[in-house]
């Protein structure tokens, strides 16, 4: 068999090159998959699960029990977690305590997979903090369906929150430049403490009250800290509670006066 002609194909420069520079643009171009963590003590429910959601496009990591799961949560930060409730060593409702107390993750939306379906019970996970509940044995499509759904519900919180960060940038802006002059011009008649009795700020709420008084909004804050807006919005509220507070002006004012920033 004569491989001329194929040769001959190779060598020529008119003939179109659409192979690996195709396909790696295309590759480029598409938006990564939505990451998932199943966390199920049955084995076989786990690889049937994960079969049917990564043929939908999904990317899946399995957990045999909430302890693992939230192991594997911290390094994999998750778009979704679908966990069951009753497993050995740590169970669905302690995966989720730990999840929604940690910054990076508590905003994370949690389904529950579980055999029990009596209302209390569901009534008890939402309670909990859970997002949605599946009772087994359930529809895969379901499953799809309502995974897609709060991702879609989670990116609808998150571009709302944005939207509200972004509102009045310019003023609060100029709001906290007139601040910085007041105190330094000695304006304020005040000199600044080396602090506040009686009012104690943990690290992260001390990074937080930093970059509020450099007058960063909560997008950024959040970036800066790697973590949620949510959670940064949960912080500036405990900021203002502390110090009797009710605006992000006053904050920056109280703690400049009082020295709590730099």
């Amino acid at each position: 068999m004569s491989t001329e002609p194929t040769a001959a194909r190779a060598a020529d420069p008119a003939t179109p090159e659409t192979g690996g520079d195709q396909d790696a643009a295309e590759q480029a171009a598409a938006p990564a998959p939505i990451r998932l963590l199943l966390v199920d003590d049955e084995p076989g429910l786990r690889a049937a699960v994960t079969a049917y959601l990564e043929d939908e496009g999904f990317a899946v990591t399995t957990a045999a029990d909430g302890e693992e799961g939230w192991e594997k949560a911290q390094d994999l930060l998750p778009d979704v977690v679908i966990s069951d409730v009753m497993m050995p060593r740590l169970d669905g409702y302690g995966l989720l305590r730990k999840l929604r107390a940690d910054e990076r993750l508590g905003g994370t939306p949690v389904i529950f997979l579980t055999a029990k379906g009596m209302t209390a019970d569901r009534i008890a996970g939402f309670q909990a903090g859970c997002d949605d509940y599946i009772p087994k044995p359930f529809d895969p499509d379901e499953l799809v369906a309502r995974v897609r759904n709060a991702v879609r519900r989670q990116e609808r919180l998150l571009a709302e929150a944005a939207r509200f960060a972004d509102a009045d940038i310019g003023q609060m802006a100029r709001q906290i430049t007139e601040i910085r002059s007041l105190l330094a011009t000695g304006g304020s008649a005040k000199k600044p403490a080396a602090g506040t009795p009686g009012i104690s700020f943990t690290p992260r709420e001390a990074s937080v009250l930093q970059l509020v008084a450099e007058g960063l909004m909560n997008k950024e804050i959040a970036r800066r800290l790697e973590t949620s807006i949510r959670n940064v919005e949960k912080y500036v509220s405990r900021l203002f509670i502390k110090t009797g507070t009710s605006s992000r002006t006053e904050l920056v004012r109280y703690a400049l006066e009082h020295g709590l920033v730099d």
